[in-house]
């Protein structure tokens, strides 16, 4: 498959056919089936590995002698490296070729895969974690920018819909994953599969992704802003790292000093981006006049925070307020999971046809299964797995209505020059709003139990935590309204 000279217009080989004659949507290529089913893999691994170490990580302390500081670092190096890299990550893939840019970050990916499934110590697996975020930030933003790019219509609107089920199913399996993987201790080798596993993942991805996966460009090529890179990352870090550490050391001084630089940082980076406009910025700040993708970006914001907040204290809710055993709290959230997977199915359906209306049917929907779900807990002490099966399936489809859409209207009118960078922004704002919901669990979860394995406590403060999450949900269902009301709606 030829790819396009740099600077000319994208070239879309997986492209839909015309309109059927009989009006019916038309199918969507085989050529264009693989290169879908190619990204969404990538996709899958990229947010596996942010959660798969979780479960893991009583073995991997055990086997490498890792402290508690270096068991953070395991999950925390990870995802700030992945942070700091997800805009830079975009618009080079504008740049230089999103297909070229995708194969680079999964080769960096695989390879740092093989060299923490090989470690035997705790400073080469963090250092392995390290670079497979450096390969995660160049690899995401292509996946959405790609989609959006190659497919149009219906096809376009069925593939955000995957996608949206493939992250849904991602974050919730991650820990399942790697609690299976080393139970089964394959090969005597324990908690090192959920890692090697990536490997001939990778290696698939890179063989069909070199030949199904269209290349795409930015219409006009310029260079990298690396002032922009620089200011963006230190920007990033200097928010990001008090917000990951400030719970563990009790938010001392320095952490509110450093986010104060940071959004000293950020006010820079914005100066300077002005500046750059018609000069090859990092971020073309034209995309944030339109009402559509600030909207959606300031959603995907909340979601973020809902997924920091909710997640990690549902896990010592389960396990410390109804006394659970790992296993049967993984069980409560593969139902969370069937539930997401049937939801992001019914978007994938619809294909578009309800506008905003879909993902904000879906919030309404796991707003009120939260509310529910709060209701049960403070009325039932000794709460089943059996009789938390409702609300928690209808809080998964509620939020499983909501990803793929979301990502989808928010990003259709970008053009396609800005596609890179447009993604990157959308996930960095995923990962800035997962960083804020973790630090928001110190004050209305933590500070609760602080550290009590009662169950009282513990189920209070989740409680509390639901009503936190409703509102978050509440705010996200308004932001929607800057969604188009119509999946064809031409205006902003």
């Amino acid at each position: 498959m030829s790819s396009p000279a740099l600077g000319n217009e994208p070239q879309h080989t997986a492209e839909i056919p015309a309109p059927t004659p009989s009006g019916r949507p038309p199918k969507m290529a085989l050529a264009g089936r693989i290169a879908l089913v190619v990204l969404l893999v990538a996709e899958l691994m990229d947010i596996l590995d942010q959660s798969v170490v979780l479960t893991a990580l009583p073995a991997i302390q055990s086997s490498t002698g890792a402290g508690p500081a270096a068991t953070q670092w395991l999950t925390a190096g990870y995802s700030l490296m992945v942070a700091v890299g997800l805009i830079t990550g975009g618009r080079l893939g504008d740049i230089r070729g999103r297909r070229k840019i995708l194969l680079i970050g999964t080769v960096v990916f695989t390879a740092a895969s093989l060299l923490c499934g090989l470690a035997t110590g705790p400073g080469v697996l963090i250092g392995a974690r390290v670079l497979q975020g450096v390969g995660v930030a160049l690899m995401i933003p292509q996946v959405l920018a790609t989609l959006h790019v190659t497919f149009e219509g219906e096809n376009r609107s069925r593939a955000f819909g995957l996608y949206g089920a493939i992250l849904s199913l991602a974050n919730v399996l991650g820990p399942v994953l790697g609690g299976l993987l080393t139970e089964a201790d394959l090969f005597g080798l324990s908690w090192r599969p959920i890692f090697l596993i990536n490997v001939p993942v990778g290696l698939a991805v890179i063989i069909l992704g070199r030949r199904f996966i269209p290349e795409s460009t930015a219409q006009k090529a310029d260079r990298l802003d690396l002032t922009g890179m620089l200011v963006s990352a230190l920007a990033i870090v200097l928010i990001l790292f008090p917000l990951t550490e400030g719970h563990t050391h009790h938010w001392p001084l320095w952490c509110f000093a450093m986010l104060a630089a940071g959004l000293l940082m950020l006010g820079v980076f914005l100066r300077h981006q002005q500046r750059k406009q018609d000069n090859g910025p990092l971020v073309t700040l034209s995309l944030f006049r339109r009402r559509q993708f600030t909207g959606g970006l300031s959603a995907q914001l909340m979601l973020g925070l809902l997924c920091g907040l909710f997640f990690l204290t549902w896990t010592l809710y389960l396990q410390r307020g109804l006394g659970m055993s790992p296993f049967h709290a993984a069980v409560a959230f593969v139902l969370l999971a069937l539930g997401e997977l049937a939801g992001a199915t019914v978007a994938a359906r619809s294909a578009g046809r309800f506008g905003r209306r879909l993902p904000q049917a879906g919030a309404l929907i796991a707003l009120v299964s939260m509310v529910a779900y709060g209701l049960q807990i403070s009325s039932q002490a000794d709460l089943t797995l059996l009789a938390m099966t409702a609300p928690v399936v209808l809080i998964g489809f509620g939020l499983g209505m909501v990803g793929g859409p979301l990502a989808d209207m928010s990003l259709a009118k970008v053009p396609h020059e800005n596609a890179g960078s447009a993604s990157g922004l959308f996930n960095t704002a995923m990962h800035l709003g997962i960083s804020l919901g973790t630090a928001l669990t110190a004050l209305v979860f933590f500070a609760a139990t602080s550290g009590s394995h009662d169950d009282g406590l513990n189920r209070d403060a989740f409680t509390n935590v639901l009503w936190w999450v409703g509102g978050t949900l509440a705010v996200m269902w308004a932001l929607m309204f800057c969604l188009p009301r119509q999946a064809n709606s031409q205006g902003d």
